[in-house]
């Protein structure tokens, strides 16, 4: 068995990892009389991006995020205008933070590790969605999959980080609410660090891989990820 290589850079998922999408409830509640909807959209929205990569193609994640809200706004008969899908992309660049963020990356940041963030949306001009929320000043670099043209957990969207890190994979960790975003990362040979946000849990079954650490509060998972480091 190989040495355990604790984990130097930190990676983050970004949109409900460490920007909460509920923020956009009040739109999918106007337009459907739900904000549950929004769950929908999300769960579609992954979907195709994800068949995109599988059948060799690429869309801007913002694209697919407005002709989504078409979609589901087709299969329940509710009438989307433009500026419904401009009010959408508004709310998109502009999610808070969730309040464990700040504190975790500080944390981290102090300790000595590396952070960087990973995302399926395309690099925006400044303000950024992270400048907005106040936390871009943590991370040393932001990568976008539009990078590799291919939407994760495509192979290529870690190794990007991995190559322009000049780092071994052992060497990286990521840090996401979504398992299938941590599972990715693992099959690449990076640590994985699952955080629980509404919605989203681990999936147990046989074969699926388990994240290295997991907690419902990211403080506790960056303490975690320290503790662990200062065992090795």
């Amino acid at each position: 068995m190989s040495e355990y290589k604790p984990p130097s850079v930190i990676v983050f998922d970004v949109n409900e990892t460490l920007l909460d999408i509920t923020s956009l409830e009040p739109l999918f509640e106007r337009l459907f009389g739900r904000p549950e909807v929004l769950r929908e959209w999300f769960a579609e929205l992954i979907l195709y991006s994800q068949t995109m990569t599988l059948s060799g193609h690429y869309t801007p994640f913002g694209e697919l995020a407005g002709g989504v809200l078409r979609m589901v706004g087709g299969n329940k008969e509710v009438r989307i205008c433009d500026s419904d899908i401009a009010e959408l992309k508004s709310l998109i660049g502009s999610m808070p933070a969730y309040d464990d963020v700040a504190p975790a990356l500080g944390k981290l940041r102090d300790a000595g590790f590396t952070l960087v963030t990973l995302t399926n949306s395309a690099p925006t001009a400044s303000p950024t969605p992270l400048e907005r929320a106040g936390i871009a000043q943590f991370f040393s670099r932001s990568f976008s999959v539009a990078e590799v043209g291919a939407f994760k957990p495509h192979p290529a969207t870690y190794e990007l980080v991995a190559s322009e890190m000049k780092v071994e994979a052992g060497e990286l960790c990521m840090v996401a609410c979504h398992l299938w975003d941590t599972i990715g990362a693992q099959s690449a040979g990076w640590r994985g660090a699952f955080i629980a946000r509404p919605n989203n849990n681990v999936l147990m079954a046989e074969g699926v891989p388990r994240p290295d650490y997991a907690s419902d509060n990211l403080i506790e998972l960056a303490d975690l990820i320290m503790a662990r480091n200062l065992r090795s």
